[in-house]
């Protein structure tokens, strides 16, 4: 068993070590939730990253992010999904704008589909 687990870290370890492809994610949507409708007034794709290419890996990453005033991303914190797409949703969605407003929290879902 333990022999188990030490592959399948030693895999996840070089799995996250590869590079990123430089194509977009093929994703289905990425929106954040309906709670209280703060609008994405520019949203960067995510890389859909080339070990989870090759593993044919899909799934969907949820992200909270504290948004400034501004709309700028202040802060992410993954609350779900595989730890290869977690770094690609997170990547893109800090470089996310949202609509000016007051200090809120967005949750945001990135659908990855290979």
């Amino acid at each position: 068993m333990d022999l188990i687990m030490c592959v399948r870290g030693a895999i996840l370890a070089l799995m996250l070590a590869l590079p990123c492809s430089p194509g977009p994610a093929l994703w289905a949507q990425s929106q954040p939730a309906a709670d209280n409708g703060r609008k994405v007034v520019r949203k960067v794709q995510p890389d859909y990253p080339f070990a989870a290419k090759r593993l044919n890996l899909s799934g969907t990453v949820k992200l909270v992010a504290d948004v400034a005033s501004d709309g700028s991303v202040k802060k992410l914190n993954a609350v779900g999904g595989s730890p290869i797409l977690v770094v690609a949703a997170e990547s893109a969605v800090a470089q996310w704008k949202f609509a000016p407003g007051a200090e809120t929290r967005e949750t945001v879902e990135i659908h990855f589909t290979p």
